[in-house]
């Protein structure tokens, strides 16, 4: 994906489920949550360890979300062996709302299978990189 594609699509995203996002602060997957949420984005944690975090409702899975929820991007935030499964989720969820949300895979997570995966299901795609550091490498480019 081309750095003009990524920044629209940051700049159009509104809403990001984060698939892995913790409640401690130490964790990664917090500390990038919280960075989206003040960067203003809404964040919708997905996590079935996790009741609320970062002031969220925490939700079980992509399929616990509720109805007429728009998600613009879903970030996998968890082990690699675990990616195929969430994009099988994701790509199950999709079918069922209509949505196409982007999938992205944090550093390290991706899979080949479940880059196939997401391109069976039409679902656009960006591979082991750090939304965070995208972010702000982007907005820093305008």
């Amino acid at each position: 994906m081309d750095d003009e594609t990524l920044k629209d699509i940051l700049t159009e995203a509104r809403t990001i489920a984060v698939i892995g996002c913790s409640d401690k602060a130490y964790r990664t997957s917090y500390q990038i949550a919280e960075y989206l949420k003040l960067a203003g984005y809404r964040i919708v944690p997905v996590n079935p360890h996790v009741v609320e975090t970062l002031g969220e409702k925490a939700y079980r899975s992509m399929d616990h979300l509720p109805d007429g929820l728009e998600v613009d991007i879903v970030d996998i935030f968890r082990n690699k062996r675990y990616t195929d499964e969430m994009v099988r989720e994701i790509a199950a969820w999709s079918e069922k709302t209509g949505q196409k949300p982007l999938i992205w895979t944090q550093l390290d997570v991706s899979t080949p299978e479940a880059k196939q995966l997401a391109s069976a299901a039409g679902l656009p795609y960006v591979e082991n990189k750090c939304l965070m550091v995208e972010h702000k490498r982007v907005s820093d480019e305008r």
